[in-house]
């Protein structure tokens, strides 16, 4: 699909099943967000694994419990129906490339949206450093790595990590710019070889697609927001929505600029 440059004509395009694939390359110079819902039960711990990982985890936004709206992040925004694909987990099993998730939603659910890599990459591109997969029609690969995560009541596990591979001279302007991104992972926190960080097969990601390597390049390793899908299956709550990888919920919010801080609902 042409990419889709305002974050309120591709929500509509989610929202009536004509955009269904990654939201990498499209609404370029807006902050993008992973999606957490769970019960408000565990709310209060899941906020404390966020304040305690923010590299992995940078809150944008809070609900309040069983509303699909978090105003701040986009008038129009609806949690349940504005991301591309989600997953569902429940006692009766994990759905994947679910497109609307209004049938789950129930009034003591709260949403949690987190920044995500892909709102730095068009600063990158206005910089003229190649993103591989996106030249390839891919989506970014993501791995499981061996970093920990600081655990909060159930909540912990490994950090999930997405890479892209650049040139020697690129990666370094990659770091300098991806850092101004707080709210984005910013800066990465590995660089060089997989196997440093529990990563054995480069060419096998857990998530997304395999990645797309030239010659000489450096793979780099930034936070990922795919984390707390993995913190939560581990703590097995009653029920939680997250995004299929990927496929992000995009917010109004200008990725240039952004800092560190909180839009509740």
């Amino acid at each position: 699909m042409k990419s889709v440059s305002d974050p309120a004509v591709l929500r509509r395009e989610i929202r009536a099943g004509r955009f269904t694939g990654p939201t990498t390359g499209h609404a370029g110079g807006y902050l993008q967000g992973n999606l957490a819902v769970l019960p408000a039960a565990l709310a209060g711990d899941f906020l404390a694994y966020c304040t305690r990982n923010p590299k992995p985890c940078p809150l944008l936004g809070v609900s309040e419990p069983g509303s699909g709206a978090i105003p701040a992040l986009g008038a129009d925004l609806d949690l349940r129906t504005d991301v591309p694909l989600y997953r569902v987990f429940s006692p009766a099993g994990r759905r994947e490339r679910v497109a609307d998730v209004r049938g789950d939603w129930r009034d003591d659910l709260v949403a949690f949206v987190l920044g995500c890599s892909f709102s730095f990459e068009e600063s990158l591109q206005r910089a003229g450093i190649p993103l591989r997969h996106l030249a390839a029609g891919r989506n970014v690969p993501m791995y499981i790595s061996d970093i920990a995560t600081r655990a909060a009541g159930p909540f912990g596990g490994p950090m999930v990590v997405s890479m892209r591979g650049f040139s020697p001279a690129d990666a370094i302007r990659a770091i300098v710019l991806s850092e101004r991104h707080p709210l984005a992972h910013g800066a990465p926190v590995h660089i060089g070889d997989p196997a440093r960080i529990g990563i054995t097969d480069l060419a096998a990601p857990d998530f997304g697609d395999p990645p797309v390597l030239e010659p000489g390049d450096i793979p780099v390793f930034w936070a990922c927001g795919v984390t707390p899908q993995v913190a939560l299956r581990a703590a097995e709550p009653e029920i939680a929505i997250t995004h299929e990888p990927g496929c992000m919920l995009v917010t109004d919010l200008p990725a240039e600029g952004a800092s560190i801080g909180l839009n509740a609902a």
